[in-house]
């Protein structure tokens, strides 16, 4: 799997610097999504800069998968999504080895105390910001962490802000509101917000509409994207990451295009993919809504939305679907087909929920840190997987994660 992520860095690498496939892959989703197509347009004034491209990209991701039981009884590896953006739990999942270390050791459970892997993905996260602060090139200049205004995850941020601070790294912490009240470029199209240069964008907020309050709040996303600072992800990176995109991916000869000389990478990403099917008008887009409509428990029906909780599951794929189905609106979906994971047994710590034994499944996401610098080339000068994170949550439950207060941070037990 460490391979397997590095690899995915490369891809979303090669399709972020690929506009042609991204305005192909995107064409039909921003005629109806307006929330993708306000992204799609900041790139395209981006693309129409002078200095574009930047000279230094840096991304942190996280690729999720579950265990697939086929009907032979084999098991298998699928990727669930890719995130590009504001990639979270990096920084609180490098805290619970050690917390089931402590309780396996008190319960005299020596040996599976042994059996639990050692991870740091905030280090290895840290690890990819200071590079790319680094060959930015200047000790006065900060990391910017790009927040909310009421941040429920923030002691996720700061075992990352920390792993900065302790490479004397100077990190600010500032809103869309702040960077539009106080932000301005130079003539070389430096990134100033309230005075202080800003080497490094690090979003942790932007993926969902409700992000952008106003106007203002995607005028100053596009000031950022103009600068010369380097952004994490940068609005071609954003979009790679999108359902849409994961869908035209797994159709034949698509990685092909990014991995021309590689069959072996091409096959080892095509083996993590499940069935991905386009929502789009025509025949193809037709069969599509059949098939979902036929049997709509084997399917998920997504929309271009990050954050979790947007998914759509059972009759009620159909009754989504045959409200639009003559409609462009559908375009902005995708269908896939639903993984079917093995249930085990397992005990999930909740405030304010009593503790029992509950049939549970675990998703598995691996973080990914890539750099690449122009200067040196288009191959990149760090690529590494930095980490991993377990989150489990009863099988009662289709969709929502940490945040939804149904999933709970977890540890892979070796055996």
């Amino acid at each position: 799997l460490d391979t397997l992520m590095t690899h995915f860095n490369r891809l979303i690498d090669r399709i972020s610097q690929s506009p042609h496939f991204l305005e192909e892959a995107l064409s039909s989703t921003i005629k109806v999504d307006d929330f993708t197509a306000r992204l799609f347009n900041i790139y395209r004034q981006v693309q129409q800069e002078p200095q574009h491209p930047v000279p230094i990209v840096l991304g942190l991701n996280r690729s999720d998968y579950m265990l697939d039981q086929s009907l032979d009884g084999t098991m298998s590896l699928k990727q669930i999504e890719i995130n590009t953006i504001a990639a979270s739990f990096g920084g609180l999942t490098s805290r619970t080895p050690d917390i089931h270390r402590h309780i396996l050791k008190v319960a005299n459970r020596l040996e599976e105390r042994q059996r639990i892997l050692d991870n740091n993905p905030a280090a290895g996260l840290a690890k990819g910001l200071s590079k790319a602060w680094e060959l930015y090139g200047s000790e006065r200049a900060v990391v910017m962490f790009l927040v909310e205004d009421e941040q429920r995850n923030i002691y996720d941020h700061r075992y990352v802000e920390n792993e900065l601070w302790l490479r004397d790294i100077p990190v600010i912490r500032r809103q869309f509101e702040d960077v539009c009240r106080t932000g301005s470029l130079d003539q070389n199209k430096r990134l100033f917000v309230g005075g202080q240069e800003v080497a490094v964008v690090y979003y942790r907020n932007g993926y969902m509409p409700q992000n952008y309050k106003s106007e203002q709040s995607w005028e100053a996303r596009l000031l950022m994207e103009r600068s010369c600072a380097v952004k994490c992800p940068d609005i071609s990176t954003h979009l790679a990451g999108t359902k849409k995109v994961q869908q035209e991916l797994a159709r034949p000869g698509v990685l092909e295009r990014f991995f021309p000389d590689e069959p072996e990478t091409t096959a080892r990403l095509r083996a993590t993919f499940t069935g991905l099917y386009t929502l789009d008008m025509g025949e193809e887009g037709e069969r599509t809504v059949d098939m979902a409509l036929a049997a709509p428990d084997r399917y998920v029906l997504k929309p271009q939305r990050e954050g979790g909780g947007n998914n759509i599951y059972g009759q009620e794929i159909c009754s989504v679907l045959e409200s639009m189905r003559d409609s462009m609106e559908r375009t902005a979906y995708i269908l896939m087909d639903k993984v079917q994971p093995r249930p085990a047994s397992n005990y999930l710590l909740r405030p304010g929920a009593p503790l029992r034994l509950s049939l549970c499944l675990s998703e598995l996401g691996m973080f990914g840190a890539y750099v690449r610098c122009v200067q040196k080339g288009r191959e990149m000068v760090m690529n590494e997987c930095v980490g991993h994170l377990l989150r489990t949550k009863s099988s009662e439950h289709a969709d929502g994660g940490v945040a939804a207060g149904v999933a709970v941070l977890d540890n892979p037990l070796l055996i």
